[in-house]
């Protein structure tokens, strides 16, 4: 009998060459059935076409194991809420993606791929909108930045105040809308565990094509106002693990792990922190006088920086998961890997080979496109 996986694959596989006549379909039809949902997305629809219509096909197709993935579409529910997104969207999205992919999937499509489209979609919506109606606290906080600092030619850190609480773990993430491009929201990790005067620090590279990413590094300055979205995330420190633990941070990717070190520094005194960071080039490593002090003060952190391209560079060199490797074997170690998405997957392949197992490794993939 062919899986569900194996049918919504095949039925994707008709249309995956077209996906941008596809995505053009969907919006046109989804704006059609209703004008007033073009106010819930950005003026810039280039820079979304591709970003809803690819994470519902990405949520779709990997419906392997419901009971897995039942909490972080709850959470996705909720995040969702600053939206604006009311259960009847839900319908209203799934007859235009359908109608959408039916339409340019030729004589190949069927009614089997359809009901197996229809159903996994109903399943999804249902945990989207059960979390968003558990959730009771507001869908985002308004925030006033206090500090912006560049760190470099594409890299700023800046400081902000929810000006109503904000609850969070250090290591998860937030979605940011600033008013300099208005309803396009990015993630970003906070850099901090929380703190009694509830301030959040976050750090962002402008990445090439990110809209969102440029604004905060270049435009953004003291006094603006952000808005800022329920926390998601589960990249925390496991609260019953006595393990030592391995860092592997790439560019911004560093934020959530100076959370996590934030929040080992107020307890820690029995395990071994080994941080790796990997960048291109010397000037790359921001923050480093920062990270030097939490080691001075805390013997039981150990920091390993590694240039990948700088012919001269005195530390370590080459790839960051070749460095973690050289300094191995970690079998006894929890994982906590965050940075681009090419350096978090090349590091969780190298983890595989290292034979450290999948409940141990825990990760982010940063990207702003």
């Amino acid at each position: 009998m062919t899986s569900l996986s194996t049918v919504l694959k095949e039925s994707w596989g008709l249309v995956e060459d077209r996906q941008d006549r596809v995505a053009q379909h969907f919006y046109a039809r989804l704006f059609l059935s209703d004008p007033q949902l073009r106010d819930l997305f950005p003026v810039q629809m280039d820079v979304q076409r591709g970003r809803l219509l690819g994470a519902i096909v990405s949520a779709v197709q990997n419906f392997d194991s419901p009971e897995d993935i039942d909490g972080y579409l709850r959470s996705l529910g909720r995040d969702h809420r600053k939206f604006h997104v009311t259960p009847e969207h839900y319908s209203q999205v799934k007859v235009a993606l359908i109608d959408a992919i039916r339409a340019h999937a030729g004589e190949g499509w069927n009614a089997v791929y359809e009901q197996a489209w229809n159903d996994v979609y109903d399943h999804i919506a249902a945990k989207m909108i059960a979390g968003a109606a558990e959730d009771t606290e507001p869908p985002y906080r308004h925030a006033e930045v206090l500090h912006h600092e560049r760190r470099g030619a594409d890299i700023a850190v800046f400081t902000c105040r929810p000006l109503q609480p904000l609850k969070f773990r250090a290591g998860q993430y937030v979605s940011i809308e600033c008013g300099y491009q208005p309803r396009l929201w990015r993630t970003y990790s906070i850099a901090n565990a929380p703190r009694e005067d509830g301030t959040l620090e976050f750090h962002v590279r402008a990445a090439g094509g990110g809209w969102v990413s440029s604004a905060l590094v270049r435009r953004l300055k003291a006094g603006d106002m952000l808005r800022i979205a329920a926390p998601m995330g589960s990249m925390t420190l496991d609260p019953q693990s006595r393990r030592d633990i391995v860092f592997v941070t790439g560019g911004t990717g560093l934020a959530p792990v100076k959370a996590l070190l934030d929040e080992l520094t107020r307890y820690n005194r029995t395990r071994f922190i080994h941080l790796f960071r990997g960048e291109r080039q010397d000037d790359d490593f921001y923050d480093r006088r920062h990270l030097d002090q939490i080691a001075e003060s805390c013997p039981w952190l150990t920091i390993v920086r590694a240039a990948s391209d700088e012919q001269g560079y005195p530390g370590e060199r080459g790839a960051i998961p070749d460095v973690v490797s050289r300094h191995g074997p970690w079998r006894d170690h929890d994982f906590y890997v965050a940075g681009s998405g090419a350096m978090v997957n090349a590091t969780l392949r190298r983890l595989t080979e290292m034979r450290i197992p999948s409940t141990r490794i825990k990760y982010d993939a940063f990207t702003d496109s």
